[in-house]
């Protein structure tokens, strides 16, 4: 499919067509009533299965009655950014925002969706959807589809590494180079079991570091900490394809998730891996826990920083949260969040 950006104008009946007169421009049928005013739909067809269901979610969301005003078909993820920050500074005011992709997709636009009264509506394309699967949104396209139609708005939190938001978990340590195995190719092929093969491939490169996390508002004294594995700022519940940052954590309660891994014995990490998928690993004696507002991380030496599986900082980095940062859509009977309306920043 070659990149493609489709200006949807007028309604007629029957399904989105050609419109030779408009410039290969299509129309799109209404059915049905929308609480939203114009919505835009961004795909990055790149992503693990972009360009398969790119015509048929727009299918699904017109007969729905989605009032779709342009759609874009991207197979450069890095046209993402500009994309999104055009729509919603658009005068014609698009209000829903309906995004495919995976969490890499969602990560490197979140920033212009920050505290902006557009909300967000998700088909998860991508490899892990952690994000999709911490507000329970299907991963099949008829049921996303489903939610952006029928589903309630939320406002949820986004965590904040410098001025970087992210919506699921950065990392230093072994998550840096979980990403920098997840080669395209590999994701492509191995799907779900991309993860765990690139954590493998990671492991075996590690060299331990020591880190010194500061909690600002108090809640804890400075932890100075040796031989780590890995260390993790958590806002959401999952991350790495479904493992679990915390069995409590959430993405709407106002509060990072940090974790620290130390080295210790082989045996001792692979009874921690065992546990990953459920949260439960945190039990474990090597991992030390923590909940705040805000932390400080300083790491020896510098190290990169993984933000929902970018490397875009270094430590030292300071962490905190964006509460109710971020308006999106969700089933009927999630609970993973609430609406307070509250996304009122500059930008909305």
């Amino acid at each position: 499919m070659r990149e493609a950006v489709l200006r949807l104008r007028g309604y007629q009946n029957g399904a989105a067509r050609r419109n030779p007169a408009a410039g290969g421009a299509y129309t799109l049928a209404m059915s049905g009533d929308s609480s939203f005013q114009r919505a835009a739909l961004i795909v990055n067809t790149r992503s693990r299965t972009g360009e398969r269901v790119f015509f048929r979610a727009l299918d699904r969301l017109q007969d729905a009655g989605v009032p779709i005003g342009a759609t874009y078909a991207l197979r450069d993820p890095a046209r993402l950014p500009e994309t999104v920050a055009e729509v919603l500074g658009d005068s014609r005011n698009y209000d829903l925002l309906v995004l495919g992709g995976g969490d890499g997709t969602v990560s490197s636009v979140v920033d212009s969706l920050a505290h902006h009264k557009a909300t967000l509506g998700l088909l998860p394309l991508g490899t892990a959807n952690d994000f999709a699967r911490t507000l329970g949104i299907p991963s099949d396209v008829d049921g996303a589809c489903n939610v952006i139609a029928r589903g309630k708005v939320v406002d949820v939190d986004l965590g904040l590494a410098g001025d970087n938001y992210y919506v699921n978990v950065a990392t230093v340590g072994l998550g840096v180079g979980v990403t920098q195995s997840l080669s395209p190719m590999l994701k492509r092929r191995a799907g779900a079991l991309a993860y765990p093969m690139a954590a493998i491939r990671a492991f075996l490169k590690h060299e331990p570091f020591s880190a010194t996390l500061t909690f600002p508002e108090g809640e804890y004294e400075p932890a100075n900490l040796g031989r780590l594995l890995q260390v993790a700022v958590g806002n959401g519940r999952f991350y790495g394809g479904g493992n679990v940052v915390a069995p409590d954590s959430g993405i709407d309660d106002k509060t990072l998730d940090v974790y620290a891994i130390e080295m210790g014995r082989h045996r001792d990490l692979f009874g921690v891996a065992r546990y990953f998928k459920s949260g439960d690993f945190i039990r474990n004696e090597s991992v030390k826990q923590f909940h705040a507002g805000r932390v400080r991380l300083e790491t020896d030496p510098e190290m990169h920083v993984n933000i929902d599986g970018e490397v875009v900082a270094m430590t030292p980095q300071d962490f905190s949260v964006a509460h109710n940062a971020l308006r999106v859509l969700v089933p009927q009977d999630s609970t993973s969040a609430s609406y307070e309306g509250t996304s009122s920043e500059p930008g909305s």
